[in-house]
């Protein structure tokens, strides 16, 4: 009978250049989480836990993966409220998965990541103070993310608000090409598809960004900035200030 191969292990510095926030874990801490990661690949659509499940698995998006937060209304309709790349993670953040989720957790951009029992994390929050401050700051970062996101979807146009998901996307998946279809953008903004397409053609004309097959093109970064609204700095002025080590 032929044993099974044991999958190879996870080392610190392949963590570190694949999640930017785990990267910003202390040595010792990260090598007391190492024996819980596992290296996991996320596809397109995938649902990673739906309001009310208690979420007993936390998620790092890594390199180019990119979640989405979504809050669900009784009808079916969702909105994006944050985005999440391999800046952060998804999951039980500040409970420890006993308490239920309240949106829907999606994967926008497929790729890898690294999974890890939310009670591995609470037990090392509990012994290291460094360790808990660091995952309360990311927290924080994303609450303010969300909060901002509120106002921004109450106060803003729809062209202002596309360029702001468009510039942290780019933010978070490093590409100039975003790998996402016109019809799932419009879902993260809460518009109809013929909205994001008007959109989309004026920041053409405008020479900002080039549609293409399956995605968007960035062309002019300056320029997409100077149109997104003012949430696009704020929400980012606030992560470097608080995770200075992990902001993008």
């Amino acid at each position: 009978m032929t044993a099974h191969a044991e999958p190879p292990a996870i080392s610190m510095a392949n963590v570190r250049a694949a999640s930017r926030l785990l990267g910003a874990v202390g040595a010792v801490d990260l090598e007391r989480l190492l024996p819980h990661l596992r290296p996991v690949e996320l596809v397109r659509g995938q649902v990673l836990f739906e309001p009310g499940d208690d979420v007993v698995v936390t998620h790092f998006p890594t390199f180019r993966t990119m979640v989405s937060l979504l809050i669900v209304t009784r009808d079916g309709h969702e909105v994006e409220a944050a985005t999440i790349g391999r800046e952060g993670a998804v999951g039980g953040i500040v409970s420890a998965g006993s308490k239920p989720a309240f949106g829907r957790g999606v994967v926008m951009i497929g790729g890898s990541a690294l999974a890890v029992p939310t009670a591995a994390l609470e037990t090392i929050k509990d012994t290291s103070p460094r360790f808990a401050e660091l995952f309360s700051r990311y927290a924080d970062s994303l609450l303010a993310q969300i909060m901002q996101s509120v106002a921004c979807n109450a106060l803003h146009s729809a062209e202002a608000r596309c360029c702001r998901w468009l510039l942290a996307t780019h933010d978070r998946a490093g590409d100039k090409t975003i790998q996402l279809t016109q019809e799932a953008l419009a879902e993260m903004l809460g518009v109809q598809r013929t909205t994001v397409t008007g959109v989309i053609q004026a920041l053409e004309t405008k020479g900002l960004v080039r549609h293409r097959r399956g995605g968007v093109e960035i062309i002019d970064r300056a320029g997409l900035e100077r149109a997104s609204c003012e949430c696009y700095a704020a929400v980012e002025g606030h992560f470097a200030l608080m995770l200075p080590q992990v902001a993008l």
